[in-house]
This record gives structure tokens, sequence and C-alpha cells, in this order.
């Protein structure tokens, strides 16, 4: 009999229900700590990243655009999946950055590492935190990127639309006060290349 914090929560078994584009949805049978077992759904995901890009004056940009499952236009870092395989995730924020913000960056942090539900998702966001900031041309991929708009904020008043409900986005709330405390309260970042012990792999192996 093994105490509190002991036990081995292993996989018994497993069955795939949904595999689609950007997530798939199985269930696990889990050896429970009481010698019996439960069923746990685990929606697997590409994983993400995020960028919160603060320039010389303080300002970070953030986008407001469409999300169906809340059904309304939400504020949000840019971001993107890491949806090219063995893609490095500075890379693909960078390329995120350009395509949605219409910036690039010269200056690469880790800022921090966002669960979104581990209740029932692998998906964990990392979110850099980006500087010496300079203009690039946007270029518009589909319909959605068409119909968002990007804006600059204080990064003063994005800790306020945080702290106030206005941001509800789970990687933009950690992001904006994350790159607050490393901006203006000389927190510690890690370095761009961090261990990311929590990447999710699953699905991406599923579908390369």
């Amino acid at each position: 009999m093994t105490g509190p914090g002991e036990h081995e929560f292993r996989v018994v078994s497993s069955k795939d229900v949904h595999i689609g584009r950007v997530v798939g949805l199985r269930v696990d049978e889990v050896a429970m700590p009481g010698g019996g077992t439960a069923k746990r759904e685990v929606v697997e995901h590409l994983g993400a990243v995020a960028i919160a890009a603060v320039d010389t004056d303080g300002a970070v940009t953030l986008i407001h655009q469409y999300r169906h499952p809340l059904g309304r236009r939400i504020w949000e870092l840019p971001a993107g999946l890491l949806d090219h395989p063995g893609e490095d995730p500075v890379a693909a924020a960078r390329r995120e950055l350009a395509e949605e913000a219409g910036l690039t960056a010269g200056r690469w942090d880790t800022l921090v590492d966002v669960a979104a539900s581990p209740g029932f998702t692998d998906e964990v966001v990392r979110v850099f935190l980006a500087r010496d900031l300079t203009p690039v041309d946007r270029e518009v991929l589909g319909d959605e990127e068409a119909d968002l708009v990007v804006h600059r904020v204080p990064l003063a008043e994005a800790v306020r639309m945080t702290l106030s409900g206005e941001i509800v986005n789970g990687a933009t709330v950690g992001g904006v006060l994350a790159a607050h405390a490393v901006v203006h309260e000389a927190a510690p970042a890690r370095p761009a290349d961090a261990p990311w012990r929590d990447r999710p792999t699953r699905f991406a192996d599923r579908i390369s």
C-alpha cells in the first residue's frame, strides 16, 4: 500500500475516440490508488506558442479576434499551433508574430508555459517575450486572420485588462502578467531555448 503522493497512475488500456486535424480524443483506463481503475478522457493537442511583443515604448501587441467556442471576439497575444513537424518553438513564434502582427524581433526570452486545462487536455502553450521589434509585411492567411485587428496597448493597461476580466485567454493572462514582471520588475526570464518538459508530442506523432 502506497502513501499519498506515491501511487503510480498507470494506464491499463487506451481507446481512440476521435482523431481530427488539430486535436484527438482518447479514453484511458487508469489504475487508481484504491486498487480499482477509472476512465479519463484526454484531448490531445499539437501545442502552441504565444508572443508578448513589447516595444521600446512599453506597449504590448494584442490582437482582437473571433473565437467560435466562446462565440465572441476576445483579446489575445499573437499565437499559433506547433503544426509543422519538429519545428523549433522559437521559429514557430517568429512565424506567428510576422503573420499575425507584422513584426519581427531581435531578442527572445521564454516567459511561461501554460497548461490550458490539465484536467482533460495535454495542451500546453509556451509564451515568449519578444523585444527589439521591427515592422515587416503581414501575410494574411485565411478568413479568420483577415478579420483580426492588431492593437498596441501599454503593458500596464494590458495588466489592468487582465485583472478586470477583459482578457480571459489563459496564455495571454499568464504572458501579460509575466511580461510586466520581467520588463518592469526585473524578474528573470528563461532563455528562449529553455527546456520544455510538458510540450505535447503524442498528437503530433500521430499525424506526422
